[in-house]
């Protein structure tokens, strides 16, 4: 409770700052076009955070991934691409109290049929484009992230909303991301592969929702 606690203190430092506010939009990269430097800011783990939801019919189960290293890139005061890897062997489920139960589903979500960690330790995404969201309110998301996110070796695009600032030295991002797992051969209990599993299905889709803390580093690191 005290690493969120203190990692939204400083989100909420970062996007309450006038000075942000009032900084010009970052330019959309075109495809193909060279792709701009930017000073390397270290992601902070000890103070990110990471969780995620899955349903299924019947309910709910969600938990917690701790990211494992990665930076954000900035030019003058915006993000402008950066690179996640998260340990997925650090992988928690948090709702269930009870240890046999708990046990018996996250060793589940480490196998083969689902995450396969053992043999996937990490999962990757590696921004690719950052759009500003115009007009956005000062408390609502503020960016479009789009970027190839890599679970199980399989790399599939995708694209989210996110909450972005930088300010001091300090970079954030914050907001939630949904993934259809079947695009990463992650099909166990799913309609969409197997017919007539009733109640026991699980939905294809699940949630990350984000707090990343990003700090100055010396380096400059191409987008």
């Amino acid at each position: 409770m005290k690493k969120i606690a203190l990692s939204a203190l400083f989100v909420a430092a970062l996007f309450t700052a006038p000075a942000m506010a009032q900084q010009p939009a970052a330019k959309k990269t075109t495809p193909g076009t060279a792709k701009a430097a930017g000073t390397a800011y270290q992601i902070q783990p000890q103070l990110s955070t990471l969780g995620w939801v899955g349903k299924k019919v019947t309910g709910e189960h969600n938990g917690t991934i701790q990211f494992k290293e990665g930076n954000v890139l900035v030019r003058g005061n915006q993000l402008v691409g950066g690179t996640f890897v998260v340990d997925m062997n650090s992988l928690k489920v948090v709702d269930l109290t009870d240890a046999d139960s708990n046990g018996k589903l996250l060793g589940h979500l480490k196998a083969d049929d689902f995450f396969g960690t053992e043999k996937n330790p990490t999962a990757t995404l590696k921004i690719t484009n950052i759009t500003p969201i115009k007009g956005a309110a000062a408390d609502a998301n503020n960016a479009t992230i789009t970027g190839d996110l890599t679970i199980k070796g399989i790399t599939k695009p995708i694209t989210f909303p996110a909450k972005v600032g930088v300010k001091n030295g300090l970079a954030a991002a914050t907001g939630v991301a949904t993934i259809d797992r079947t695009k990463y051969d992650i099909k166990y209990g799913s309609k969409s592969f197997f017919e007539g599993i009733g109640d026991k299905a699980i939905y294809d889709e699940f949630t990350l929702s984000f707090n990343v803390i990003a700090k100055k580093g010396n380096g400059v690191a191409a987008n």
